[in-house]
């Protein structure tokens, strides 16, 4: 980053905006939208953050960057798409990877319009706004939206034949019952259509010229019709668009450079490695491994393990899925992580610990103890020996650690559930050789219940199926 652009970003402000990445022609590369515009575009030029190769030319090239100021995340949005439309920036087509763009969707021209999302424009006749970036962003857009422009989102082969739920909370304009005639309904389109086409401002100050002159002429209805429309749309600036979700993007960056400075590692760790047991009572046990990467979920990574080792000993279960897991063929397929992280106390990560050191590995290892949320790091590597760190419960570093220690507690849970419920519904009649699925129905169905067809003698049960299947089912049974 040259000494301008240093200077130059001193001087971002909080507020919610659009961004433009400018090469050294003064080229427009990348335009982006931020709900705090200091706090994203600072991140770009962060050294110690994790990025992908893409990313990295996209900041090996920015000589300058400029920004305007919105009043709302959901001007933001809007405006993002103008730009992008209006310059095509190239690394906001080489970022997208293999996703496409999000088009907004208005057949105005139907006898019953609707609104909707596609990935694809087609020469359909109908009206295509954007593209837009963020289907996650334009959609939460849109459902706030419609409150202030009821809109239908069904189709020409799913039109009710009365009044839906929709309608009559306000959020759809209710053609087939007659609530709203046609022409209103495609005035009141056109009113959404400008707002996505980022004329916010311009669209406010004409309905509140029009309440005005309804009232003056004493057109109370409508006038109070617009006025409702006017609140909808002023209260639009407190609503959360993105910024949820670019605070916790900031925040996983923040955990991931401080977890390097916790563990003095050289870098942050790319790929991190969240493990915990599940099991009741010593049953079913069960061991998952999520993975994330630069502080994401990755969950086509994310294996789970059928436990071998018998009854309630967490340590011991441990033991077992670090040893597994770090077997030549799984680290062959899987490579092995920056970090891993032990869901639980001292306990279950000395026996983690201990199962990586024996299969001859030596990758940085804590724990997060659930009570106090202690994290728990191996001192030295020739014998096990902790320090327990506590961080404030808002840490960066704990809201990350606590993200990979959640998820990987909710995958494994998810698959003991499934070898529970599995185990519970098993038949005492499955295994039986020649006892299929319609039999198993057949005898259930004459004796009332699987125990009434372990009840049941020899004759009875040749009545039923022949003695031949009814001499083995006797057999079995004892």
């Amino acid at each position: 980053m040259n000494k301008k652009l240093e200077v130059k970003l001193k001087t971002l402000p909080t507020g919610s905006g659009v961004y433009f990445h400018k090469n050294d022609a003064g080229e427009i590369i990348y335009v982006g939208k931020a709900a705090n515009l200091r706090g994203r575009v600072r991140q770009y030029f962060q050294a110690s953050r994790t990025r992908d190769p893409k990313t990295d030319a996209l900041v090996g090239e920015i000589a300058d960057t400029d920004w305007t100021e919105v009043e709302t995340e959901l001007d933001a949005l809007f405006f993002e798409a103008e730009m992008v439309r209006r310059y095509m920036p190239r690394y906001n087509i080489l970022l997208r990877d293999d996703k496409s763009f999000v088009y907004v969707r208005i057949d105005l021209k139907s006898d019953y319009p609707s609104v909707s999302m596609t990935r694809g424009p087609m020469d359909d006749d109908a009206e295509y706004l954007g593209p837009y970036l963020s289907k996650f962003a334009i959609s939460r857009a849109l459902k706030y939206l419609r409150r202030a422009f009821p809109y239908s989102t069904h189709t020409p082969t799913n039109i009710p034949g009365r009044a839906c739920l929709q309608a009559q909370i306000g959020l759809c304009p209710g053609l087939e019952s007659g609530m709203t005639s046609l022409s209103e309904y495609r005035k009141n389109l056109k009113l959404l259509m400008q707002y996505l086409k980022g004329k916010r401002v311009v669209l406010v100050a004409r309905i509140e010229k029009d309440m005005k002159t309804s009232a003056a002429s004493q057109d109370f209805e409508q006038a109070s019709e617009l006025r409702n429309k006017l609140f909808a749309l002023k209260s639009l600036d407190r609503q959360i668009i993105f910024s949820d979700r670019e605070t916790l993007d900031i925040s996983k960056d923040r955990g991931l450079v401080g977890l390097a400075e916790l563990l003095n590692l050289a870098n942050p760790p790319r790929r991190i490695e969240g493990f915990d047991i599940s099991h009741m009572s010593g049953t079913d046990n069960v061991a998952s491994m999520v993975v994330f990467t630069s502080g994401v979920p990755d969950k086509r990574e994310y294996r789970k393990f059928k436990l071998r080792v018998p009854g309630n000993n967490d340590f011991a279960h441990m033991d077992e899925v670090i040893t597994r897991r770090l077997s030549e063929k799984n680290r062959k397929a899987w490579g092995v992580p920056d970090l891993f992280l032990i869901d639980g106390g001292k306990g279950q990560v000395s026996a983690a610990l201990m199962a990586m050191r024996r299969v001859g590995q030596n990758k940085p290892m804590i724990g997060l103890a659930k009570r106090y949320e202690e994290i728990i790091i191996p001192k030295t590597a020739d014998k096990v020996d902790f320090e327990v760190v506590v961080l404030p419960p808002n840490s960066d570093i704990i809201k990350l650690l606590q993200r990979i220690r959640d998820e990987s507690h909710r995958f494994a849970v998810s698959y003991h559930s499934v070898l529970k419920t599995k185990r519970q519904t098993t038949s005492a009649l499955d295994g039986i050789p020649g006892i299929g699925t319609a039999t198993r129905k057949k005898l259930i169905r004459i004796f009332g219940s699987t125990r009434g067809v372990v009840a049941a003698n020899e004759s009875e049960l040749a009545i039923a199926v022949g003695p031949k299947l009814a001499m083995r089912i006797v057999q079995y049974r004892n």
